[in-house]
């Protein structure tokens, strides 16, 4: 059992010996969020270790435990968006598998242009969608100049429009699908099944951050491609003080506090 803290990554550079990427986690391993911070700077991942199913039920129904996974602004492109901004018959590269089966961060990326400014750099995640959405934090709306709706990843109907810029200076102005992504828990059916949890159920899970707050009103969405992960923009991890890897407990559903939960407040 290790404590992963940033001074001892950094020491491990300076004794020449890099970083492995993905960042192998043992069994009781300690990442700090300085740690976890400096590891996402550089685009290196993590690979936990797997757990026994049986002590994997046993943890979920005895302590409902969700990790989180704090995402960054991103761009899903269509095959069409792909062609226009890239060239024809470019296919999107890998740079990184992310916690959800089948999809990645890419090495494109793209500027995102609005009425007040633009953000450069911005990941693109594959493989490619029906539709191109675009999905920013509120506070990257102040600084663009937009204010963007909240919704469900895929719900963008009526959402805004906005530029984006390819490295090659090819553009693209799309007409709507930028979003501030809805909070949500993706779960597998059987975590869903485990947990007693049906699709778009709402959920409430509570921090076990220092900076303790509730989310009342969280999403449930159920599919065999999902790993179980709480999904939340940078605005509220940095309000609820949480890093991507820290867990938050599932207290309620649909309005109805769980039992144990009851009995710690009465």
């Amino acid at each position: 059992m290790a404590h992963i803290t940033e001074l001892s990554l950094r020491a491990m550079l300076g004794r020449g010996k890099g970083l492995p990427n993905p960042f192998p986690l043992s069994v009781g391993d300690k990442l700090t969020p300085a740690a976890a911070d400096f590891l996402k700077q550089r685009n290196i991942g993590l690979v936990r270790p797997r757990q026994d199913d049986r002590d994997r039920v046993r943890d979920l129904t005895i302590h409902p435990l969700i990790p989180v996974g704090v995402s960054g602004r991103h761009v899903h492109l269509s095959a069409e968006h792909i062609t226009a901004l890239f060239g024809a018959g470019h296919k999107l590269r890998p740079l990184r598998e992310l916690s959800q089966k089948g999809q990645y961060a890419t090495q494109e990326t793209v500027t995102i242009v609005g009425p007040k400014g633009k953000i450069p750099d911005v990941r693109i995640l594959g493989p490619s969608r029906g539709t191109t959405q675009v999905e920013i934090s509120r506070t990257d709306g102040y600084r663009i100049g937009v204010n963007p709706l909240v919704r469900l990843s895929g719900d963008i109907q009526g959402t805004h429009g906005i530029t984006l810029v390819s490295h090659t200076g090819s553009i693209i102005e799309i007409k709507e699908g930028l979003i501030v992504a809805r909070n949500h828990v993706h779960f597998s059916p059987e975590d869903a099944k485990l947990l007693h949890v049906a699709q778009g159920d709402r959920l409430k899970l509570q921090t076990q951050s220092e900076r303790p707050l509730i989310f009342a009103d969280v999403i449930a969405r159920i599919s065999s491609h999902y790993s179980l992960e709480f999904h939340i923009d940078t605005d509220e991890a940095n309000a609820a003080h949480l890093d991507t890897g820290h867990t938050v407990r599932l207290i309620g559903i649909n309005g109805k506090m769980k039992d144990s939960v009851e009995g710690e407040l009465s």
